[in-house]
């Protein structure tokens, strides 16, 4: 969200005396609110008021019983709603009466399309005849031939009636009248069979019939290549046009969300809403469907039988009242999400009710309300069916440090909250702050600004800003779910005066458990989500052009590069193929294709304006990019140039471009699975989305086991060889048969583990059971206080205890949950109360707050600043802004940050992630000069002053944008993250570095020293200005020998000033070979008694040296020294495990058996297995958009020069 977004709205004119708009926040506020509701509750309906208050109190009730007391309480609830949002009145009875004028359209096709006209049969010869009587009908009643749906429904209704009324009063069955109204009513159903085809195309309501399901044939399949008969395609007719980002599923009309309300039997009155509650073998599991896949219901027993009753007397508030109920962060769910319930449909045997889009529609219709987002915020704090807690407790003074801002996290944010504990939040993902205006800050006096309008808050999915508020709601769901609902949930939680989030912090990393507890939290709670990818068993699986589809994914959807102004780089080419089964597959498919449309778009466009910048910079630019890369640009500008003449011809005809031909000729996208398709778990779990996407061009390859990934003469990715499978009966194998699928672009969903990285990091902090999740326990609290876990698989919490202090875990971490956004939340749901009941003590002191004071007591005004205190404190220390930016040479810049606690937690070897904040981002030339993320090492941190140096080589693109941070700017410093540096004591210790690898070698030269070990130091430049912090680098050696590919000049700083610091010209590799033999002078050390290298710079220079230790140089080594370099392979998310893009191949020099590593985990590698043409391959990937962003770059720095001072 943008300021540009904010506009002013009309004052909020609250209906009920003595209420304000910061009343709506307040737990005594919102006491004060329910307290009305009661009384006004005891004045209308005095029995009801009594059987609410015997519900409070726990009277047990029939399931009939209770849905039938939360439909009737939920009316009232929206009275109240209504009494306090006046402004809504006029709106509120729109939407009823359209409710009410639309469903005489499903009485008419109740009573007669399915009864009557659907079993009759007009004879193609007789069709014409047919129309051209009811035509004639239509005449008589002075209707035209053009009627619209209503007008029809209305004629056959009163025909019906007519037909009705004169069996009534007729005396026998040849009675005129009553001949003469079947005759017009028979000539009606005769022009509707008639016209049945042209009725539906129309968009007739009436004739939309559920359809048998047949579970082998769920997705309309074509099967059209002879050559590769395991490919599926869609129907050409079936096909969509996709242009970019904006949203790609407009969702049903009113009018059509009211037929799906209609269809739904409302289950709950004959106790059979499985929907909710799944359906139930006679054992007490769950029954799976023909498919095998087990029909649970909604994970988050939502009353959705009932809420369709209220949506279907126009009662939205009602219906949404009930939603909340067990769903109140329902704008995360619903349409395109999920469909557990509505795969436990009742209707099993034909098309099942549409309950997402229901669920979708009654909040949608809410926020449609003048102050619509304001109501469904106040239905998330203030409930009535909730009888459990109707409002919130005020602070109780007990604080839970809350791992993970993802769809089980934010979850758990809105419980907790609720339930009076204080609530930081943090996740490693940047985290852009949305506007004070419409947040406000309740704990300091400043309340939101009421939002009027919601769409006043929604942005264009291709132009938003990329808050990474939800996980992989943000950077894993597609543009087929809009997310401003997920803005909408950021919003209303960062209005909660008793959360405070925060981006860019890395648990394990920034802040430990232990931190924790002296921090003063009572509870850490573990909601991270997925962790490290499955990677797929196949020769060359990380060559270039393959990725891990959470990188893509998070390339993608989080640094922005679907975004026309974005400089983000992501490189894909064509024809791509996509490994997995499941909706990250799918996901992943259908944005490669629509991404690829706007990457060759985006190259052509910068390249003609560099182009133009003088009549010899085409011919100077082309020689900046080698011959590998030069083919990539002229592919992807001939692509552009189609895609421009595409958009010029629909432009021209008046349509929408339709590029699947072009992608088609190119490649096309193909998602390839080892079974057969009806086996996978997209068509299992999600057919809808499976359809969806042949949809948008995407074709299919089934029963296909990868194999290997070939390279083509530079190296890079040219096919993937996959084995034929063969079905028996359950069991896949391999036929033997290889099959070549041509492929420049490969990214693999094959699943992904839980994210227990923290015991990784922290050995022994918890045990972990089957399949890699947390063990599940239980806390038993005893009379005494006292806490004991035990294992429980319906447990929420770890093994970890110290001192009382537990630990709960949650989502894709719970092994009970994972697998799903809806799932994750349901966690947070049955989860939070076990948390809770730790503080049963505080909050029954903080009820008995609300029992006993209208506002807050002096007590309770204690409590809060307490909370604020510590609010303050975590801002202080987890939030990073710019001190400084200094340049140390032509191309290294010094950017020094305050960042306390991620400076206090720095260890020498360890590296940040800096980002720079796209809402305050500048923009020139239509571009957002938003840093991608950049891992910079730590030069130094001071832990007194919490002052951070990060070192920044100006190498092209992002990094030569961070000259234009300004002193004051927040940023995002994740970290530290990567494995610190082995210090030894004792030891005899050469350091070798390379460019900036010397800024990252100066604290653990100063670290190897403090540990009592001698530091020889070969500092390595390519020019002499490009030498920095020198005084840094000889007070923490023993002896440096500096070495420049240019001899400097009599000038030069490079100049030695220490006595027995030689200068060496020329590469390191022959500084070492010089200063072993002698040539530097008397050697002070003796290479022979170095036990340890530690070598950082670039690959280039890392491998060079690896390879000499067993050439030039092995006459002088000692063969048992250890030897170090610290791997720069590209990095993306930096939070360990998670995206993969820094996987790095290892070859034991030994066995030669290969390995991998995650290189943000283990940056520093055994020279000897290091796999250097794998990392310098890795380090291309991008590298044709890279040195076109990097030329992109420099012409806006020379459009807006960089500040100065």
């Amino acid at each position: 969200m943008s300021d540009r977004t904010i506009h002013k709205t009309p004052s909020l004119r609250l209906g009920i005396p003595g209420f304000v708009y910061a009343d709506l926040f307040s737990p005594h506020g919102l006491c004060r609110l329910h307290n009305h509701w009661l009384s006004r509750l005891a004045q209308s309906d005095p029995a009801l008021k009594t059987r609410y208050d015997r519900y409070r109190q726990g009277e047990s009730l029939s399931e009939l019983a209770q849905s039938t007391l939360l439909i009737d309480l939920a009316g009232t609830v929206s009275q109240v709603i209504e009494e306090l949002f006046p402004d809504i009145a006029d709106a509120r009875r729109a939407q009823q009466h359209k409710t009410q004028h639309d469903l005489l359209l499903f009485r008419f096709k109740e009573e007669v399309v399915k009864r009557r006209a659907s079993k009759r049969v007009v004879p193609p010869e007789q069709t014409e005849a047919a129309i051209a009587a009811g035509e004639a009908l239509f005449a008589r009643h002075g209707l035209s031939s053009h009627l619209s749906e209503r007008q029809v429904a209305e004629l056959g209704l009163a025909l019906l009636s007519a037909e009705t009324e004169a069996k009534k009063a007729a005396s026998s069955p040849t009675d005129e009248a009553l001949r003469t109204a079947t005759e017009a009513l028979e000539q009606l159903l005769d022009w509707l069979v008639a016209k049945r085809k042209a009725l539906l195309a129309a968009g007739f309501l009436s004739w939309r019939l559920p359809h048998p399901l047949d579970y082998q044939q769920l997705v309309p399949l074509r099967r059209s290549n002879p050559s590769l008969p395991e490919e599926i395609a869609g129907e050409p007719h079936h096909q969509r046009a996709r242009d970019g980002f904006a949203l790609t599923d407009l969702r049903k009309s009113p009018v059509e969300i009211l037929a799906e309300v209609d269809y739904c039997l409302y289950c709950h009155e004959r106790g059979k809403d499985s929907c909710s509650k799944g359906f139930r073998d006679k054992t007490g599991g769950y029954k799976a469907n023909p498919l095998g896949a087990p029909l649970t219901g909604c994970p988050l027993d939502e009353k959705i039988s009932e809420a369709h009753t209220l949506r279907r007397r126009g009662d939205s508030l009602g219906a949404l009242a009930l939603v909340t109920l067990d769903n109140p962060m329902c704008a995360g769910t619903g349409h395109r999400i999920c469909n557990d319930c509505m795969k436990s449909c009742i209707f099993q045997k034909q098309e099942p009710v549409n309950i997402p889009e229901i669920e979708t529609s009654v909040l949608t219709d809410v926020l449609a309300l003048p102050w619509g987002v304001e109501i469904y915020g106040l239905l998330q704090r203030w409930n009535p069916l909730n009888r459990h807690r109707p409002y919130p407790l005020p602070y109780t003074g007990k604080n839970v440090l809350l791992v993970g801002l993802g769809p089980a996290g934010y979850t758990l944010c809105h419980y907790l909250t609720r339930e009076g504990l204080g609530v930081i939040a943090i996740d490693g993902l940047k985290l852009e702050p949305l506007p004070l205006a419409l947040t406000g800050d309740l704990c300091q006096g400043i309340a939101p600004e009421p939002i009027y309008d919601f769409e006043r808050l929604k942005a264009p999915l291709d132009e938003r800003v990329l808050t990474g508020f939800g996980g992989v709601s943000e950077y894993g769901i597609t543009v087929r779910w809009d997310k401003n609902f997920l803005q909408l949930l950021y919003l209303q939680l960062s209005r909660q005066p008793l959360l405070r989030m925060f981006g860019g912090v890395r648990f394990g990393g920034t802040l430990t458990l232990e931190d924790a507890w002296q921090l003063g939290f009572h509870h850490v709670a573990i909601a991270t989500g997925a962790g490290k990818p499955t990677l797929v068993d196949m020769e060359g699986s990380l060559g270039r052009g393959i990725r891990q589809a959470s990188d893509f994914l998070m390339g993608l959807q989080l640094t922005g590069a679907f975004k026309r102004d974005s400089l983000a780089n992501l490189q894909v080419r064509l024809p791509a193929l996509v490994i997995g089964g499941g909706l990250t597959a799918i996901d992943t498919a259908t944005e490669l294709l629509a991404y690829y449309i706007v990457q060759v778009e985006k190259t052509l466009e910068r390249w003609e304006a560099l182009c133009a910048e003088s009549p010899q910079a085409e011919q100077t630019l082309w020689t900046r990019f080698d011959r590998e890369e030069r083919q990539i640009l002229e592919e992807q500008l001939a692509h552009g140039r189609q895609v421009r003449a595409e958009r010029q011809a629909a432009a021209a005809q008046d349509r929408a471009p339709f590029f699947t031909p072009l992608i088609d000729q190119w490649g096309g996208v193909t998602l390839v699975y080892r079974k057969s398709l009806i086996d996978s778990p997209a068509y299992r779990l999600n057919h809808e989305e499976v359809t969806k996407s042949l949809e948008e061009g995407i074709r299919y390859v089934e029963n296909m086991s990868p194999k290997a990934a070939l390279a083509d003469e530079f190296g890079a990715l040219r096919a993937v060889q996959f084995e034929r499978q063969r079905q028996t009966g359950d069991k896949y194998a391999g036929t033997g048969e290889l099959v070549e699928l041509p492929a420049k672009t490969l990214c693999i969903a094959a699943g992904t583990s839980p994210n227990t990285m923290y015991e990784k990091e922290h050995p022994g902090t918890a045990l972990l059971g089957k399949g890699g999740y947390f063990s599940p326990h239980r806390a038993d609290l005893a009379a005494d206080g006292t806490l004991t876990l035990v294992p429980d698989p319906s447990g929420f919490f770890t093994s970890y205890q110290q001192e009382g202090q537990v630990v709960s875990y949650y989502g894709d971490n719970h092994p009970r949950y994972a697998g799903s956004v809806v799932r994750a939340m349901a966690s947070a749901k049955h989860g939070y109360s076990q948390v809770t009941a730790l503080f049963a003590a505080a909050q029954v002191k903080a009820q008995a707050e609300l029992d006993s004071h209208p506002t807050p007591s002096p007590a309770q005004r204690a409590a809060d600043a307490a909370w604020l205190t510590l609010r303050q404190k975590m801002q202080h220390e987890l939030c990073a802004e710019v001190i400084s930016v200094t340049r140390l040479t032509p191309t290294i810049v010094d950017v020094k940050v305050r960042a306390p606690l991620a400076a206090r937690k720095f260890l020498p070897g360890q590296f940040y992630r800096l980002q720079n904040l796209e809402s305050r981002a500048e923009v020139v030339a239509g571009t957002r000069l938003t840093l991608e993320g950049l891992a910079l090492t730590g030069a130094s941190a001071d832990p007194v002053t919490g002052e951070l140096s990060l070192i920044v080589l100006e190498m092209g693109g992002s990094s030569s944008l961070c000259s234009r941070l300004r002193p004051g700017e927040p940023v995002m410093v994740m970290g530290p993250t990567g494995a610190p540096t082995e210090i030894p004591h004792g030891e005899t210790v050469c350091l070798v570095g390379g460019g900036l690898g010397n800024a990252v070698l100066f604290s653990i030269a100063k670290a190897l020293k403090a540990s009592g070990c001698r530091v020889l130091y070969f500092a390595g430049y390519r020019k002499p200005d490009d030498v920095f912090y020198r005084d840094a680098i000889e007070s923490s050696t023993d002896q440096v020998v500096w070495c420049c590919d240019v001899p400097p000049g009599p000038d030069s700083i490079l100049h030695t000033r220490r006595d027995g610091d030689p200068l060496f010209v020329g590469n390191i590799v022959a500084a070492l070979t010089a200063y072993a033999q002698g040539a530097l002078g008397t050697p002070r050390f003796d290479l022979r008694a170095v036990s340890r290298f530690i070598v950082i710079g670039s690959d280039k220079m890392m491998a060079a040296v690896a390879q000499a230790r067993h050439a030039q140089l092995q006459p002088y080594l000692n063969p048992r020294a250890a030897a170090i370099g610290s791997i720069n392979s590209p990095m993306q998310c930096m939070m360990k495990e998670i995206c993969a893009q820094c996987l790095q191949k290892h070859r034991d020099p030994v066995t030669g058996k290969e390995t991998v590593v995650y290189t943000c985990c283990n940056q520093d590698q055994a020279l000897d297995h290091v796999v250097w043409p794998h990392l310098a391959a890795r380090l291309r990937q991008n590298s044709t958009q890279e040195k076109l962003t990097a030329l992109w770059i420099a012409h806006l720095q020379q459009l807006s020069p960089a500040p100065t001072g």
